[in-house]
């Protein structure tokens, strides 16, 4: 397919009502976001990550993790965490991707209240020991992508050869194509992330057009490039028309059967109309740029 669509992953949560909604409050959540980006023409979805925060939804189900703190040796959760609402986007459609918060955004979240680690960093690489049994999981059940994604690596918080190797524990447990989202500026770490074991970068483009003057020159060393051409940040629904040039931005950069179109990050702080508008233009955008190469 050239140029498929995406999402970063998150949409907005719309809750039910009723008996259901008391049962499992996200259920209606899920099954409007997955229908949202369907019906928005996205070729690969998620399913929404209408639960809780990124961050939550993981360690709320970590042995070894309580609310922000770790308190003991942390393992891989018992059941899958994600793998239920997964299935449901499956069963609606065949391309879905599992998604997967980063081992340093979630390491970095939490206090160490335990003599069980000496530092950070092996709390970086007990995680995504643990992610990466929920990515063997999401496999199984028949994703055709997995996405970790990593927004504080370009924040300079994190350790990046930590980042890194966790990233590296997590894509080689899988057989198939695993993506990293990593948001923000990427001049500072950007050859890193070029090293990295994994078969699609994901950046933003639309708000952070600089991260494309970057890969001047850079051996892309066969990966796909993640392009994104929506402005999450910004509430504004753009034109089908400031899309399609920011496209056409991305297929100068890399050319157009290298890279995927997606919004810069997750939608989940827009209204539903709001990011259901801006995956809808993203698509139509993409549709007229396809006419061009077939």
């Amino acid at each position: 397919m050239i140029l498929p669509t995406t999402v970063v992953g998150s949409f907005p949560a719309v809750k039910g009502t009723g008996l259901g909604a008391i049962i499992d409050p996200y259920r209606h959540a899920v099954r409007f976001a997955v229908a949202e980006q369907i019906r928005a023409g996205v070729d690969i979805i998620s399913d929404g990550q209408v639960r809780e925060g990124m961050i939550q939804a993981f360690t709320g189900k970590l042995p070894g993790v309580r609310d922000d703190t770790v308190i003991s040796r942390i393992l891989p959760a018992a059941s899958g965490i994600t793998v239920g609402d997964t299935r449901y986007a499956l069963s609606q459609t065949g391309k879905v991707k599992g998604i997967l918060t980063g081992p340093s955004s979630i390491a970095h979240a939490l206090r160490i209240k335990t003599p069980e680690y000496r530092n950070r960093d092996e709390v970086v690489l007990d995680i995504a020991a643990a992610l990466a049994v929920e990515a063997q999981a999401l496999a199984k059940e028949g994703v055709c992508m997995i996405q970790i994604d990593e927004p504080i690596l370009s924040t300079g918080a994190a350790d990046i050869a930590t980042g890194a190797e966790a990233i590296g524990i997590i894509a080689r447990s899988v057989d198939l194509p695993v993506c990293v989202h990593v948001c923000g500026p990427l001049a500072g770490i950007i050859d890193t992330l070029l090293r990295l074991p994994v078969a699609v970068l994901d950046i933003e483009a639309a708000t952070q057009p600089e991260n494309l003057e970057i890969f001047d020159e850079k051996d892309l060393r066969g990966k796909m490039i993640g392009c994104g051409c929506v402005a999450s940040s910004d509430h504004e629904v753009e034109s089908v028309d400031l899309i399609r040039e920011r496209i056409e931005t991305c297929i100068d950069t890399f050319s157009h059967d290298r890279i995927l179109i997606d919004p810069d990050c997750g939608l989940r702080m827009h209204t539903p109309e709001g990011a259901a508008a801006k995956l809808s233009r993203m698509c139509e955008a993409v549709r007229l740029v396809r006419r061009e190469y077939e």
